[in-house]
């Protein structure tokens, strides 16, 4: 087994390693290291988070600085301030025997005069996201001049969030001779452009395969309705009572809602999205790393370079809309070698996008059974039991009161004492779970949906009712064909709005290039806005409404004037 010694580096640094507790590297840590000792390469890491990175291009850099200039030699960019504050602080705990090592964090959110007075003051590293550190390129503050080397971790998810055109501008202004290392979770073609535009024959380090999910992450899919997505989301977490977990949403709405309907039912939550300010980002964080939080509700951008210790579970409360970014969700647990869950809540239209997934991570998904309210209820009780059992108490202060409390519970038989402990203790759990019906949605059952929606696919004026036109209530949506929009899908949705199952009467549905016009039962209207106005389809959030009388249902969408105008010249 190697050890760090024989990879070349200096006693300061294992000395440091030695004060963390790190004996043995990880793969990618003993692949890179001899590498970037050596800076005679640029280099692609494609490793997913949690496998040490950041020690890996970290401990080579520091120790081939010249401490003795104080000009800056490296930079780290990093998407965002969290994960910008986390690399700063490794590195600092790093270099803790190195005398003259000076590293600024970079990064907005704090104070500019201060990170201005810190740059002056000498930078040989340099920790940034790529705003802040342009706006100091663009006001001369910062000289990068005499950079050796550029790091870009997680570049994909720079790249996703908008980052190509700050990269662009700050790689402009560094030296040609300089070393460029790009770390990223997944390759897409973004990164790989980046890589052929800056980087020159440089040497491929992959632990794992190409945008392959961590091994030792369980991926498990739970298959419900729509309305059901919550209740599902409450019995995962109530069937693992000592989850510690990560609850992504797609938009700050939703997580806001969830958020608050989690903290209203009683569970340690709290959201994070992008509208907090630092400070309470950093409020919400520090509970939750404290685990006085055990669920927090998060969007993919508010969550991007968390470093969070030992998550039990990473639960996709909606799927993202590229496999890459279930790849960074799921990659935030089983990390440092621990096993991990990730968990993905799907109606059965999202089926598909799960298969997607499944072929980018080359994992197949095993479909989770959602526990009945009894099973649940069971699950609690005994390892609440088996909990007390393995505790260690200390009964001297109680001691005195014995006697009297002996004396007290004498007239109850063990089985009725047993019986009151166990409803002091459950009965909130017990009450919301009575009766609890069965939220699963079989695999034939999807087939079967799936084949009545192609069905009513092949006619897009697809008609469930001929008379009583008076019941039916208009629907206007924000949706259509640029969408994916079918009359299937919109049908689909309908039915699975209603809180009893039963079958809503549909009547002419028109599909149009930006928005789709519906007729449906105007005994379920209620539940239909609803429905309507909690989805997300292709990434939009779907915007539902009455429509108003002059709004009109045709066979099809109406001619231009000046199309009608030149068909009647032909005419003549």
């Amino acid at each position: 087994m190697t050890s760090f010694a024989e990879l070349g580096l200096d006693a300061d640094l294992l000395k440091s390693l030695d004060s963390l507790g790190f004996s043995t590297p990880t793969p990618v840590q003993e692949e890179v290291i001899p590498c970037l000792l050596k800076l005679k390469d640029d280099l692609v890491g494609l490793s997913q988070t949690g496998t040490g990175k950041t020690a890996a291009y970290g401990l080579p850099l520091i120790q081939l600085l010249d401490r003795a200039q104080m000009k800056t030699q490296t930079l780290i960019l990093c998407p965002t301030r969290e994960l910008c504050v986390q690399v700063t602080k490794d590195l600092h705990t790093f270099s803790r025997y190195l005398a003259g090592v000076k590293i600024v964090a970079v990064y907005g959110g704090a104070s500019i005069v201060t990170q201005s007075r810190q740059l002056q003051q000498g930078a040989q590293i340099i920790v940034a996201t790529p705003g802040r550190l342009l706006a100091f390129i663009n006001e001369k503050k910062v000289d990068l001049r005499a950079i050796r080397a550029v790091v870009l971790d997680e570049a994909d998810e720079m790249l996703q969030m908008g980052f190509q055109e700050d990269l662009n501008a700050i790689l402009a202004v560094t030296p040609a001779t300089k070393k460029t290392i790009l770390f990223s979770a997944t390759m897409p073609r973004e990164v790989v452009t980046i890589a052929n535009r800056y980087m020159k024959n440089p040497v491929e380090v992959t632990i794992g395969e190409r945008n392959q999910g961590i091994e030792n992450v369980h991926h498990i899919y739970y298959l419900t309705a729509e309305k059901n997505r919550y209740q599902t989301l409450k019995r995962i977490a109530d069937s693992n009572p000592d989850i510690y977990a990560i609850i992504f949403c797609r938009t700050r709405q939703e997580t806001r809602e969830i958020a608050e309907k989690l903290i209203e039912d009683g569970y340690n939550a709290d959201a994070l999205h992008g509208e907090l300010s630092q400070g309470q980002r950093d409020a919400v964080m520090h509970k939750f790393r404290r685990r006085n939080l055990q669920l927090l509700v998060a969007t993919d951008v508010a969550a991007r370079g968390l470093d969070v210790k030992d998550l039990s579970h990473v639960i996709n409360y909606n799927l993202p809309d590229d496999a890459s970014s279930y790849t960074h969700r799921s990659g935030r647990t089983g990390r440092a070698g621990k096993e991990g869950v990730s968990i993905a809540i799907i109606q059965p239209r999202e089926k598909y996008k799960l298969n997607q997934i499944e072929r980018r991570l080359k994992r197949r998904f095993e479909q989770g059974r959602i526990p009945t309210g009894q099973e649940i209820c069971q699950l609690r009780m005994l390892h609440y039991l088996d909990k007390l059992k393995k505790r260690e108490i200390d009964t001297t202060h109680i001691e005195p009161f014995l006697p009297a409390i002996f004396e007290n519970l004498i007239p109850l038989e063990r089985e009725e004492l047993i019986k009151r402990f166990v409803l002091a203790e459950f009965a909130p759990i017990l009450r919301s779970y009575r009766n609890a019906p069965d939220l699963n949605i079989r695999e034939r059952e999807v087939k079967s949906r799936h084949e009545r929606s192609e069905r009513r696919s092949s006619d897009k004026r697809y008609t469930t009712a001929t008379k009583g036109r008076e019941q039916f209530t208009r629907f206007h949506l924000n949706v259509g064909k640029r969408d994916g929009v079918n009359p299937g899908r919109l049908i689909g949705e309908i039915n699975d709005a209603t809180a009893d199952g039963r079958r809503v009467q549909v009547g002419r549905i028109e599909i149009l290039k930006n928005c789709s016009l519906l007729e449906a039962d105007s005994r379920s209207e209620a539940e239909i806005l609803h429905a309507f106005s909690n989805l997300m389809i292709n990434g939009r959030r779907v915007v539902a409404r009455v429509g108003g009388e002059n709004e009109k249902i045709t066979s099809r969408p109406a001619r231009p004037a000046w199309k009608k105008r030149k068909q009647d010249r032909k005419r003549k």
